[in-house]
């Protein structure tokens, strides 16, 4: 339902997928979806039940749980359709560059007040999404058959990773019409969130960030969303992914499965693959093909 929200409003609509609660509890290695900010978010909506959503995290007459800003997934469609209607009195307007090879992202954001607020301060949320993590879903093929893969997993999109802010954001004092708030933000992009052992591997090539500015921790004013510009700073650079192998006991063979990415700026033809399998020699698998900067094999 959300995805045909942001379908047919592509350039006023962004999706920031929660998981929290209950029924995110992690199956195993790569699959704890959970961040340090998804419990506070869930209990400030007052939600009563999963799936969950809010919008703009406002408080719609009627639509609400438990008379919160969390909604039932039938009320979604018709809470933003009187959203998007609205005008807003703030602007806001973001750029971001990674550095691929030391996994550092900077993002710089500025809100240009337009008209007055009703209250005295907001607040400059910047939050990092990351799609294409495959993961377990439940009613996946079922609600959103297009996100499943060949393997029979899901692919999840629009995934919350991280705030930059924290949790509730940093405070803009001066919000007068005519006013910009600017400021910058790094991060060092880990290779799993902290705290988090079972979460899937935080991949800097399909991170998304989001800005916005809300009053308080409440009503969301306005934002954008955006793609990092990826720098590749060598020509040539390969990353190694992960390696897996099927689990066939007494055989004497196995297939291994090595996935690696370009972080050249230069396309990959050939890559020498050193391996070894227990106490067993080094060998080495020559690999050949045509791989485009930030691409996998």
């Amino acid at each position: 339902i959300a995805n045909d929200i942001y379908n047919n409003n592509p350039t006023d609509v962004v999706l920031i997928n929660i998981h929290t609660g209950g029924y995110a509890s992690p199956q195993g290695p790569g699959t704890d979806f959970n961040t340090m900010f998804g419990s506070a978010i869930a209990a400030q909506s007052n939600l009563s039940g999963y799936p969950a959503g809010t919008v703009n995290r406002r408080v719609f007459a009627g639509l609400g749980q438990n008379g919160g800003t969390a909604m039932s997934r039938g009320n979604w469609q018709s809470a933003s359709s009187q959203i998007l209607n609205e005008p807003s009195y703030v602007n806001v307007a973001a750029q971001a560059n990674l550095d691929i090879s030391t996994r550092q992202l900077s993002v710089t954001v500025e809100a240009y007040y337009t008209g007055s607020s009703p209250i005295n301060t907001n607040k400059l949320n910047v939050a990092l999404m990351q799609n294409n993590v495959e993961g377990p879903q439940t009613g996946g093929s079922q609600f959103n058959a297009a996100q499943i893969l060949p393997n029979g997993n899901y692919n999840h999109q629009h995934m919350l990773r991280h705030m930059l802010t924290g949790q509730w954001g940093d405070i803009i004092s001066n919000i007068s019409p005519g006013t910009t708030y600017s400021n910058s933000y790094t991060w060092n992009i880990p290779n799993q969130i902290t705290g988090y052992p079972l979460s899937p591997v935080v991949d800097p090539v399909n991170l998304a960030v989001v800005a916005f500015v809300s009053e308080g921790q409440q009503e969301i004013l306005s934002g954008t969303e955006l793609y990092p510009s990826i720098i590749f700073p060598n020509s040539y650079d390969a990353y190694f992914m992960s390696v897996t192998a099927n689990d066939v006991v007494c055989s004497n063979s196995n297939d291994l499965e090595v996935t690696f990415r370009n972080y050249g700026n230069q396309n990959l033809t050939s890559l020498d693959i050193e391996y070894s399998i227990g106490s067993g020699p080094t060998l080495t698998y020559n690999w050949t093909g045509n791989l485009a900067p930030a691409g996998t094999e």
